[in-house]
């Protein structure tokens, strides 16, 4: 299993959530920094079974919970394609939230 790890203390706002995502799970050059570009990177990195795992989420959810949400609520569409198109979601996202 892959597994990518992201602090939650250094998503406070939009652009350093996408500045952070493209860093840490290195998303192409031309990412787009927005909920559709994080969606299909995601969904690309996830050709095996991938882990994402968000430290700090506590810290996340208190102070960006918009963050969070878009997090759980993204990954949840990325399995949910693979679904449609007869593949296994892959995607597994853990929190200490």
């Amino acid at each position: 299993m892959v597994t990518f790890k992201i602090n939650g203390r250094k998503l406070t706002d939009w652009k350093l959530f996408h500045s952070e995502f493209k860093a840490e799970l290195n998303f192409p050059d031309y990412y787009g920094e927005n909920m559709d570009a994080w969606i299909d990177c995601i969904d690309e990195l996830t050709e095996r079974p991938t882990l994402l795992l968000i430290e700090n989420g506590k810290y996340l959810r208190k102070n960006a919970p918009e963050l969070l949400n878009a997090i759980l609520e993204c990954g949840a569409f990325v399995n949910y394609r693979k679904i449609e198109i007869g593949e296994n979601p892959n995607l597994l996202i853990a929190t200490d939230c």
